[in-house]
């Protein structure tokens, strides 16, 4: 199931909810204040590991 971000308006947490893709679409409720939050447009991240050790980024990154 995959994990969707939500922002509070009332409040302003952000959170997130792990739904099926049947509810995608779905608002959901603040744990904090009860107030319905708005679904953000989630950015993913992914890095490679080098020899070394260190990490790169390939893709992500960006503002959520």
């Amino acid at each position: 199931m995959p994990i969707y971000e939500y922002r509070c308006p009332e409040c302003n947490l952000k959170f997130e909810k792990m739904r099926p893709f049947s509810q995608a679409g779905a608002d959901a409720a603040c744990p904090s204040c009860g107030t319905t939050g708005k679904r953000l447009l989630s950015v993913f991240a992914f890095f490679s590991k080098g020899s070394d050790g260190s990490s790169t980024p390939i893709a992500g990154g960006g503002p959520s």
